[in-house]
């Protein structure tokens, strides 16, 4: 349960306590795959900046700039630089706008660079449908990918596709009538990027498109913001799609609270400046403005603007004994939130950290990011804010990273900040 109250005052920082991993030996950070254990004591802070991949957790590897933003509900118009407290780049045009019209909303997002298709790749992107009949199919091409289905607002078993273009029955068997049904991505972009070429009815048609949620929320984040291990049993097991369902994650709980789509732009491993153990490879950063992460030619159009941008970011760059320096990681950090302002010059952005970090490394990445959302209000931008979270990370997943109860309590933490920032 989302727990909401309304606060008398707004504040820039919201102090809270969080559990977090210790630098160290073998730490599981955000390595997406890399093992070792981490000790979960310790308050977490805001944080920001880009995740990268790192470990066996990550596909290919990209570099460069792309278009990423997200999709679903919000106020419609594209972002631009320029004005005040905006700055960042000059938005680059959509590689691939999506030209398949295939009757269902995309969720996340997604190009038309593959003809006939829409590829997807980021955590949580899928698709929603309305339908009349007794069964819904996708056609598909690409790894095998593991699904959250929704039929009618309840959670189904997950839906599993098999490598390669087929043909998946997501649902069958159901009364003859009209049916809605979500088909959400539950693992990460380094599970690869797929094409979807068609939905169809059994017994029945396509109906029109759900409409947009009118509440959009974009989040920003590593492996945490993944999912990574939140349904393992305990710490003793690492990456692996069977045990990540974004689904679950703090931001997805909090989206569903407040009655908004989200759009997921999360890789693990993936740092501000740094990525996990120093890894080489693009920081998360580098790979926002992509549609498709992988590729650094898919360019994302920003086509619909979020209420709110969460930042989960920090962790990767202070893991491990490969720490930034202070002045690299806060222009780092600085960088990120000009970048967003710029693609959403209206969005409430919400830094956090949290929460595998813990002691002087939760003490530094919270300061460090506090001073960059202080460098933004210096320079006139009054709807960025720093977050210190309190969650403690009790009974822990896959290589310690946050099991969904602690992902519940996250959102629980969140959802009276985001009520009194937006008055949602």
């Amino acid at each position: 349960m989302i727990r909401r109250w309304a606060f008398p005052l707004l504040f820039t920082s919201w102090t809270l306590s969080c559990a977090g991993t210790m630098k160290g030996g073998g730490t599981a950070d955000e390595a997406g795959g890399a093992g070792g254990s981490q000790a979960a004591s310790g308050g977490l802070a805001g944080t920001g900046g880009s995740p990268s991949s790192s470990g066996g957790t990550t596909g290919g590897s990209a570099s460069g700039s792309g278009g990423a933003s997200s999709s679903g509900g919000a106020s419609g118009g594209d972002a631009s630089g320029g004005g005040s407290a905006t700055g960042g780049a000059p938005l680059v045009p959509e590689s691939c706008p999506t030209t398949a019209d295939l009757g269902v909303r995309l969720i996340g997002r997604h190009d038309g660079c593959t003809q006939g298709g829409v590829r997807q790749a980021w955590s949580g992107a899928g698709f929603v449908a309305r339908f009349e009949g007794t069964g819904l199919a996708f056609d598909q091409d690409g790894p095998a990918v593991e699904y959250t289905l929704v039929v009618d607002g309840v959670v189904q078993p997950k839906v599993v596709t098999t490598a390669g273009r087929t043909t998946t029955m997501a649902v069958s068997g159901l009364s003859p009538g009209e049916h809605s049904v979500e088909v959400r991505r539950r693992g990460e972009a380094s599970f690869g990027t797929t094409t979807l070429y068609a939905v169809e009815a059994s017994d029945g048609s396509l109906l029109s498109a759900p409409a947009e949620p009118s509440r959009l929320i974009e989040i920003v984040g590593d492996s945490i913001t993944c999912g990574y291990g939140n349904e393992g049993p305990d710490v003793s097991c690492s990456f692996s799609s069977e045990t990540e369902n974004h689904y679950m994650t703090y931001g997805a709980i909090l989206a569903r609270a407040f009655g908004a789509e989200l759009s997921a732009v999360a890789w693990s491993g993936r740092g501000v400046v740094s990525n996990y153990g120093g890894e080489a490879g693009p920081t998360l950063p580098d790979l926002y403005e992509r549609a498709i992460p992988a590729d650094d030619s898919s360019v994302w159009g920003f086509r619909a603007q979020p209420a709110l941008v969460i930042i989960n970011l920090g962790t990767n760059d202070y893991s491990t004994e490969n720490d930034p320096a202070t002045e690299h990681f806060v222009a780092g950090y600085e960088s990120l939130l000009t970048t967003i302002r710029a693609r959403y010059p209206e969005a409430m952005i919400l830094c956090t950290v949290g929460p595998l970090l813990s002691g002087t490394d939760l003490v530094i990445a919270r300061s460090n990011i506090a001073a960059a959302v202080m460098a933004r209000a210096a320079a006139g931008d009054d709807r960025v804010h720093s977050v210190e979270m309190n969650t403690q990370n009790d009974s822990p997943g896959c290589d310690w990273h946050p099991s969904i109860a602690t992902h519940t309590a996250m959102a629980d933490e969140l959802s009276p900040v985001v009520q009194q920032l937006l008055g949602w």
